[in-house]
């Protein structure tokens, strides 16, 4: 059977045992549903068109569940095709209905019929109304469903359904149970020069002509149509030719229950970051660019698995209150537009930094990431059983917070350690009577020994009550993307060590891999891997492979490489300069540049300064609670000798000499465990001050970051295919 390509792509489970077109749903159980219910019609003639497609029937008689074909419209679109497993089951409920659809009744009371599920689980279909909704996520937009019965000529577009009903009843009253053509192929559109029409029907707008049982075609009355119709005619042109729409009755393609998506193996949430307060409903539109992205990579690049990758967005601003209006009520009117901007976007980190607030956002990306874990498995049982993962993608301040909810990173217990030491300073630098001294020990004393007490209470606690996760899953993947993690980070004294472990800001316990993506010219981005080797700052983040690649290089494959400092007349003075010499790069595709020049100072403050709400804290803990010894950063300098700058360069805090070899490649003996930063690439005619505004959002659509998405993802089942197609060899 000819196969059209999947309108919605590939996507699997969510529907469970729910619906009339279950997975018990098949051929003979549909066969007491009334003339034409039966999905096989085994007991009919068929004949299949020479070219492939549907079976056709020798006999006119009403369409099969299977001939018809149920589509849905979004964004006031084209109408799209379901599947054949969608559609399929739609139609069965339908059917369930009674005989005519939802306008009829049984035993005069409405059917109850559940709804059916469909596009991967995604959305639930009411056939009672004729409506699709999503299932996680909510749309205030319904979505229309139509079913289709005739079709036009080449687009394969459904006629509206009032027409097509009209058309498919004076059609059986017509030629019901008449022979069908024996050269009857809908592949070729054979002209009906010289035909006369033997049958008619009147329309509101338009009229239909049948030439014969199988030449149908359909003519617009208005009269402009009318006019041009009169015209050709007079030129020796047919009717049908000029100005007719050729019509078919059934769907080129023949539904089954084979045509059904694979089941998912790995769901996906992705979590938004400031702005949506102003623009509600962004993620789910952003999601679904990253969804249909991933689609088109799917069936590129891993066509040869079994299993699926479904995103779900996680929208958790717009359900928390906070201050209500406080903020509104003391904006200044002028310029309010902008105001309300700055209002419903950037003050969202102000509100993360509050004291206040901050508990509020946490547990309201916390518990959205819970409740949509717990409906999805409840709509999947079988993902736990069989292994399925589950992987997050943050976007900008969302990465920050979905990072604390993981770790549980609280600024409280912080600040109390911060107020201990202060005490501890203040009894041995203030000079003090012997009394006050005496007291202020003894007030110290008793404080230890409440901190005791209490530490010990919540370990009883802890040992007879168990305290249930923060997550109700293992994240296998963390990616960021335009993520200001890592100031954030540094804020809170988090200073690089000497290991290359990931541990060392993300336990593998908690999250088994850590990923930071970003635009070379995002403003809001930072790098992650010099907060975890100093040395890091100095070498080039992974660029991501194009997505049209031929035979890319595995990323755990590509050595790190130094940076190559280049000058950027509009940001360094001529006082300054740059080594001219050019070092190895993983990929040879555009020259590099020093990443203190990538950012504009604009850019730079725009970031800093929201952050440093927060920088009293952070300042404190700088000195205080850094992780490795408090020597002051080695300073770059450039202008000077090759050798010199290359040696100061590899020399960090901590850590010994950076050792490299004469290829310009790091020797493996201080390298990362794993890669964390991954670049994108440029476009060779990209404006950096354009790319600075735009980057930030242009992560969703594109294909470069679907592919490094699904590379790791699907990188075990790959790995499980290969491996077994080599024992099968």
């Amino acid at each position: 059977m000819r196969r059209r390509p999947r309108p919605d792509g590939a996507g699997g489970g969510g529907c469970g045992s729910r619906g009339p077109g279950g997975e018990g749903a098949g051929p003979a159980s549909s066969e007491s549903g009334g003339s034409g219910f039966s999905l096989a019609a085994a007991a009919l003639p068929e004949r299949r068109r020479p070219g492939g497609g549907r079976p056709r029937y020798e006999v006119v008689r009403e369409l099969g569940a299977e001939e018809v074909r149920w589509f849905y419209r979004e964004d006031r679109k084209t109408w799209k095709p379901f599947i054949g497993y969608d559609s399929l089951r739609i139609e069965l409920a339908y059917r369930a209905l009674g005989a005519g659809g939802p306008a009829e009744t049984r035993e005069g009371e409405a059917a109850a019929v559940e709804p059916v599920c469909v596009r991967s689980g995604l959305y639930e279909v009411d056939v009672a109304n004729a409506e699709s909704y999503p299932v996680y996520w909510n749309q205030t937009e319904k979505i229309p469903v139509m079913r289709g019965q005739w079709f036009i000529d080449g687009t394969w577009q459904p006629l509206e359904e009032e027409e097509s009903n009209l058309i498919e009843q004076e059609h059986l009253n017509r030629f019901k149970g008449q022979q069908l053509q024996e050269s009857f192929d809908m592949e070729v559109s054979k002209p009906v020069d010289g035909k006369e029409a033997i049958h008619s029907l009147k329309l509101s707008r338009n009229h239909v002509d049948w030439h014969s049982v199988d030449e149908v075609y359909l003519y617009s009355d208005a009269t402009t149509s009318k006019i041009a119709r009169t015209v050709t005619q007079k030129l020796g042109f047919s009717k049908a030719s000029s100005s007719g729409t050729r019509l078919h009755r059934g769907y080129v393609e023949e539904a089954t229950l084979e045509d059904k998506p694979p089941q998912t193996s790995h769901i996906v949430f992705v979590v938004h970051g400031i702005g949506q307060k102003m623009d509600q409903g962004r993620i789910i539109k952003n999601t679904a660019m990253m969804r249909d992205t991933a689609r088109k990579i799917e069936e590129k690049y891993f066509s040869n698995l079994a299993t699926h990758v479904e995103f779900l967005p996680v929208e958790w601003r717009s359900k928390l209150t906070l201050d209500g209006d406080t903020v509104d009520s003391i904006t200044p009117d002028k310029v309010r537009g902008l105001r309300d901007m700055l209002n419903s976007s950037a003050m969202d980190i102000m509100y993360y930094t509050s004291p206040l607030y901050r508990d509020e956002l946490v547990k309201g990306l916390q518990q959205e990431l819970n409740r949509l874990y717990t409906l999805f498995c409840s709509r999947n049982p079988e993902f736990e059983e069989k292994g399925g993962k589950v992987s997050i993608v943050s976007h900008s301040l969302g990465c920050v917070i979905t990072y604390d909810i993981m770790t549980g990173w609280n600024p409280v217990r912080l600040y109390e350690q911060l107020l201990q030491k202060e005490e501890e300073e203040e009894l041995e630098d203030r000079w003090m009577s012997y009394e006050e001294q005496r007291l202020l020990e003894e007030l110290y004393i008793t404080k230890q020994r409440l901190r005791e007490i209490e530490e010990r209470l919540r370990e009883l606690k802890a040992s007879t009550i168990s305290k249930p996760p923060v997550l109700k899953f293992k994240v296998e993947n963390f990616f960021c993307m335009g993520s200001p993690l890592a100031v954030f980070l540094a804020l809170r004294g988090i200073r690089p060590g000497n290991s290359g472990s990931q541990d060392h800001i993300l336990p593998r316990t908690i999250c088994n891999r850590l990923l930071n993506i970003f635009h070379p010219t995002d403003p809001v981005a930072y790098r992650l891997e010099p907060l975890i080797l100093k040395h890091y700052s100095n070498i080039s983040p992974v660029q991501i492979h194009w997505y049209n690649t031929a035979n890319p290089l595995p990323y755990e494959h590509m050595k790190p490489s130094f940076l190559n400092p280049t000058k950027e007349p509009t940001s360094v003075t001529d006082s300054e300069s740059v080594s001219t010499v050019p070092s190895p790069t993983t990929s040879p595709v555009m020259v590099r540049r020093h990443y203190g020049e990538s950012i504009t100072n604009i850019g730079k403050a725009s970031i800093l300064g929201a952050a440093s709400i927060g920088k009293g804290l952070g300042g404190m803990l700088f000195s205080r609670f850094g992780r490795s010894s408090t020597t002051t950063p080695q300073t770059l300098e450039t202008g000077k000798d090759g050798t010199e700058g290359d040696d100061k360069k590899a020399t960090t805090v901590g850590t010994l000499p950076l050792p490299h070899s004469s290829s310009g490649f790091l020797e493996p003996t201080v390298e990362l465990e794993h890669r964390i930063d991954f670049e994108l690439r440029e476009g060779l005619v990209e404006s950096r001050y354009w790319s600075a505004v735009t980057s930030h959002t242009a992560y969703w659509s594109s294909l470069d970051i679907a592919l490094f998405l699904l590379t790791f993802m699907y990188k075990h089942d790959q790995e499980d295919t290969d491996k077994s197609n080599l024992d099968t060899i």
